[in-house]
């Protein structure tokens, strides 16, 4: 089982849809059982993948059903404890057109951010307890690795303490990525970040060891996070001209910007990159520009290569979306590839 975060700290380049998509495309076309786990407390993935109606209900209603939520997880953490529930009842596949396992995202997601700033203070101190907690998103894994194959994390897009412990807690991570600079600013405030974060980790598991030793053995905890080499991936959405006047607006600004790219990318990978990845691997697809289509999945909460004419396709809109299954076709291989994913 892998466990992969998708991550930009860049807001507005299409993270979810994608991360959704992919899901859908790995499901539904290639056998591969997900889970995915909204750590947004947007619950944007909860939102897209169940739809409207569904979370209108669901969270008004204080979900009267049997589902867990993210912030069900954490109760225990939130409360004091080091560990999460034991409870896990996801919403199933066969309650959603992306054929996934959900955790349901949670508004109340957003009250661990102070929780787990002191947990990370705790790490720094080399305390077993501040370790437990950051670590929560491994122990998840670990609870449910016989029932899936594959468990995507979507977190929002701050450089704060519960995304932290997300990636923290998985083994890879993937930047999708727009065509702007702030993309690219975004790959470099991910760098500054994680180099942190993984130094204070591996700073505090020395004082740890001498403080409790033996703790970290006793509690699965590893000394050296799987994501210090766990960048397998990006991808780049692809940009549309603009026209004035009926004559384009020349790209030049937006080719210099994808010039760019190769090379922060290649900081990243040599930084964080995974063992599988190979000069120009690191790139997994890029994202075309699906205009209406977006919108009218999100509304019939459903994958983009699943909209069907009973959902409104019409004419183009078949040609669009057999360009798109293309794009999630080569993206889906070489995330396989580049994560081990069997």
């Amino acid at each position: 089982m892998k466990s992969v975060a998708m991550f930009n700290n860049k807001g507005g380049v299409g993270k979810t849809t994608l991360l959704c998509n992919l899901a859908a495309y790995l499901s539904i076309q290639m056998g591969v059982r997900v889970l995915l786990v909204d750590c947004d407390p947007q619950c944007n993935t909860t939102q897209l993948v169940m739809g409207e109606e569904f979370a209108s209900s669901f969270y008004w209603n204080d979900h009267h059903e049997p589902a867990t939520t993210i912030a069900d997880l954490m109760r225990p953490i939130q409360e004091g404890d080091s560990q999460i529930s034991d409870q896990f009842a996801p919403i199933y596949r066969d309650r959603n057109r992306f054929q996934c396992d959900v955790i349901a995202g949670h508004p109340d997601f957003s009250f661990l951010e102070d929780r787990l700033s002191l947990a990370w203070s705790e790490v720094s101190a080399g305390q077993i307890g501040g370790y437990r907690k950051t670590n929560w998103a491994r122990l998840l894994c670990s609870k449910v690795a016989e029932h899936y194959d594959l468990i995507l994390f979507d977190v929002g897009p701050s450089l704060g303490a519960i995304n932290r412990s997300v990636l923290l807690g998985c083994d890879y991570f993937v930047t999708p990525m727009g065509s702007d600079i702030f993309s690219i600013l975004g790959v470099r405030n991910i760098q500054r970040w994680l180099s942190d974060a993984i130094a204070t980790y591996e700073h505090g598991v020395r004082r740890c060891d001498e403080l409790t030793a033996g703790a970290l053995d006793r509690y699965d905890i590893p000394r050296v996070p799987s994501i210090r080499s766990g960048f397998v991936g990006y991808t780049l959405n692809q940009y549309l001209t603009k026209s004035k006047g009926g004559e384009r607006i020349a790209t030049d600004r937006y080719e210099e910007i994808l010039r760019k790219v190769p090379q922060e990318i290649a900081q990243l990978q040599a930084n964080f990159g995974a063992p599988t990845l190979n000069g120009g691997d690191a790139k997994l697809g890029d994202v075309p520009h699906m205009y209406s289509l977006i919108p009218l999945a999100q509304t019939r909460a459903a994958p983009i290569g699943e909209l069907a004419s009973r959902d409104g396709i019409v004419g183009s809109h078949y040609k669009m979306i057999e360009n798109y299954e293309g794009r999630m076709q080569e993206i889906a291989t070489n995330f396989i590839v580049n994560t081990g994913l069997e």
